[in-house]
């Protein structure tokens, strides 16, 4: 990905192994739904799940390739061979639930990414997310378990719905889901000073031993979807809060939203410029 070049960061290959990208995924979803969708895609073009899931003779791969991608970057941060890595993939997945797709998202690739650390032995894990939609297929995987924290901000309310302040989890997990919905038209004062506070409150409830962003891009100005007013300066702070949070923890970053291609490209090389400037480490990008 072009920004993510030109912010430094270094190419790391990626091996598409099919069998192990399905072991991730059941950690996640019901195995039925890479089933479902391998075979859908038989007969594509069609909608898949939902009208928001269009899908192409190559989306079943494409996304498989996705998850590939995140669990090289998981690879490498946990082994330290890159502390923080940006896994640039397409589809994005933080709307996949367990058996279901929908918001452009086959399969989560940030819960993956979470579930991979934890088996890692890499507990507690933070999840942070800051696209401009809600992540309710994430907030769902974790929301009764107290091992990862997540936190979102947010457009509220919009699609797909959820993400209101009084959503903490619940049973063991109450008190390790935030959420701080945001209005329309927020910009880089507003999200700034919201993932300041939520990260504050994160290091009360727990030393994160590894982090995961939900890197999304569509609160950005430009955005054709996204009401907001985030630009590019905004996107190297968040970075930069980011970066100073999590201190030598392995970091994995992964692609979300953002649908204008040119401050698509701006915003991934503002914000990871932001994260490395936070705290200098060896810093990679994967790409699917």
């Amino acid at each position: 990905m072009t920004g993510a070049r030109l912010a430094g960061a270094e190419p790391l290959a990626v091996a598409i192994d099919e069998a192990v990208c399905l072991a991730a995924i059941s950690r996640v979803h019901d195995p039925a739904l890479a089933i479902r969708l391998r075979a859908a895609c038989g007969y594509a073009p069609c909608v898949f799940d939902s009208e928001d899931n269009p899908i192409s003779p190559g989306s079943y791969r494409a996304a498989v390739a996705a998850v590939a991608a995140t669990l090289a970057a998981v690879d490498h941060a946990a082994a330290r061979e890159a502390g923080r890595v940006f896994a640039a993939v397409r589809p994005p997945g933080h709307h996949a639930l367990r058996d279901r797709t929908m918001g452009f998202c086959f399969f989560n690739n940030a819960a993956i990414a979470a579930e991979e650390l934890l088996q890692r032995g890499l507990s507690p894990v933070a999840i942070v997310d800051f696209d401009v939609h809600h992540g309710n297929g994430t907030q769902g995987h974790f929301f009764a378990r107290p091992d990862v924290y997540f936190l979102s901000l947010h457009r509220y309310p919009f699609y797909p719905g959820s993400g209101g302040g009084d959503e903490i989890g619940e049973g063991r997990g109450r008190g390790f889901t935030r959420n701080l919905p945001l209005a329309a038209g927020a910009n880089d004062e507003i999200f700034c000073e919201a993932l300041a506070t939520g990260v504050t409150e994160l290091h009360r409830v727990m030393t994160p031993a590894a982090w995961v962003v939900s890197a999304g891009f569509d609160a950005h100005e430009a955005d054709p979807l996204g009401g907001m007013r985030v630009t590019d300066t905004g996107f190297a702070r968040i970075g930069g809060i980011l970066g100073e949070a999590s201190g030598r923890a392995p970091l994995v970053a992964v692609l979300e939203g953002g649908y204008d291609l040119t401050a698509l490209q701006r915003s991934v090389r503002a914000f990871l410029e932001g994260l490395q400037g936070a705290l200098p480490l060896d810093f990679s990008v994967v790409g699917s």
